[in-house]
């Protein structure tokens, strides 16, 4: 008997010798895609300091900015969910960990059978037909642990770990989108606000060369149908009003949304004109904005996760040992089992499995982390890619506001003298009441346009700075 288990054991051992040989073999690291090497410069301009870096206390110059700021990183939904998410992945990182030391366990077992005569080694008590009655109780502690001989439950723990941080970045990839968010509603209100004063300013205007056309139409210099021209013009630019009025509430309950609160007035600074735009257009190196912007960051934490999967992957085709270590008091009646010592019960169970028919099953999950680690690598390169185009767009499109800006503000000042140059030739009769109302016309809508452009000058200075990955500490 003694021979015949020795035999056995051996025979194990080398099928899980041969085992181990194969698939150590057979299982080759996968070759992934390579990286197209970063760009050292945004447009050739080799700036030593980036507007990313600065904290977005001292980007925004404006104190009703600031303190809406504050208020959304304490209530916004989208950051308090951010963190849960946060607390979830710290969560399944402790579980991973666990599973590199061993368990305990208190057990009470009873177990009580028949036991039959054994077909291939002969008879019990030379009959057949004989049958045993087999009692055993155990109270005590078990203990069950896996020994990571390959690293692969370590691999496990790393991949956790980098979600963990990947949940990190998230969080702040949401506390930059809301800084810019709050930010963009903000000088997009301020804006409302003195379309509205031109609207306003306009409609005064127009009132006064509406009472004008009455005067000379009583005078017999002018028709009714010049009367209604003007009427119409006015009644136009009053429902214009209305329509930005509206716009204002609608964007200050998003604002309030974000925030995280009802709807409620928005304090904020008397005109966007007031406001300087902030800090200079530095952009720094492509490689900070690789360490700044926490969507790359994400990941990047999200790619090496992957990787380590792939790795723990490939370590479940090797064998694994584990342990059973138990103690406490066992006999066959549970008196028996209670008296001490003789009931005390020591022991140690080992066990090394090698898979074998799961070839297939364990193929097709290595597989499958194959292709969970390319797409990884493609979005850690698409993220770069969509940094580096925004950063180039950005910094572009801040240089052409500025001179578009100049140019309308040149425009609305030549188109002003104009409308009171046309009022005066029209009260000495050298023009006519439609070029009096294509000048009023033309000026709101380039005091408009004006504004607009201010407005995405802004606008464009906050995505720069949400882009170089501005606004997360």
């Amino acid at each position: 008997m003694f021979l015949k288990n020795k035999l056995i054991l051996r025979l194990s051992i080398s099928i899980l010798a041969m085992v181990s040989v194969f698939a150590c073999k057979s299982i080759e690291a996968p070759v992934m895609p390579e990286m197209e090497p970063l760009p050292e410069t945004f447009l050739d301009i080799e700036d030593s300091a980036s507007i990313g870096n600065i904290s977005w206390e001292e980007f925004f110059n404006d104190p009703n900015l600031v303190y809406l700021i504050e208020e959304g990183l304490e209530n916004n939904l989208d950051i308090l969910t951010a963190l849960e998410r946060i607390e979830i992945a710290r969560a399944q990182y402790r579980i991973t960990k666990g599973q590199m030391y061993p368990t305990l366990n208190g057990m009470v077992r009873y177990r009580s059978g028949d036991i039959r005569p054994n077909l291939f080694s002969g008879t019990i008590n030379g009959d057949r037909n004989v049958v045993n009655r087999t009692e055993n109780n155990f109270i005590g502690f078990q203990s069950t642990w896996e020994i990571d001989i390959w690293g692969k439950i370590k691999n496990r723990k790393e991949a956790d770990y980098e979600k963990f941080l990947a949940t990190g970045m998230g969080r702040h990839l949401v506390v930059t989108n809301m800084v810019a968010e709050i930010s963009r509603i903000y000088y997009q209100l301020l804006g409302l606000d003195i379309q509205l004063e031109t609207i306003n300013r306009n409609i005064e205007y127009q009132e006064m060369a509406l009472e004008l056309i009455k005067i000379q139409k009583m005078a017999g210099r002018a028709t009714e149908l010049a009367v209604q021209q003007f009427s119409a013009q006015l009644l136009s630019t009053k429902s214009l009003s209305y329509e930005k009025q509206q716009e204002i509430i609608e964007t200050e309950n998003r604002l309030n949304f974000i925030i995280g609160r009802f709807p409620q007035p928005i304090e904020r600074a008397s005109s966007l004109l007031e406001i300087k735009l902030p800090y200079g257009m530095e952009a720094g190196l492509p490689s900070d904005m690789l360490l700044r912007r926490p969507d790359i960051r994400q990941a990047e934490h999200e790619l090496r996760a992957s990787n380590f999967n792939v790795e723990a992957a490939r370590k479940e085709f090797l064998p694994s040992l584990s342990l059973t270590p138990y103690v406490g008091l066992n006999d066959e009646s549970l008196p028996a089992a209670l008296e001490m010592p003789g009931g005390l019960t020591i022991g140690i169970l080992g066990g090394l499995t090698a898979p074998i028919f799961a070839q297939n099953r364990i193929r097709a999950g290595y597989d499958q982390s194959i292709a969970s680690n390319k797409i990884a690598l493609y979005n850690y390169q698409k993220s770069i890619l969509d940094g580096y185009q925004e950063v180039s767009s950005k910094l572009q499109r801040v240089g052409n506001l500025r001179n578009i800006y100049s140019l309308r503000d040149e425009e609305t000042a030549v188109l002003l003298n104009a409308v009171s140059t046309a009022n005066e030739l029209f009260r000495g009769g050298y023009a006519t009441y439609l070029e009096v109302i294509t000048a009023q016309s033309r000026v709101l809508e380039a005091e408009l346009d004006k504004t607009n452009t201010r407005i995405e000058m802004f606008l464009t200075v906050v995505d720069l700075y949400r882009a170089l990955g501005g606004g997360w500490k």
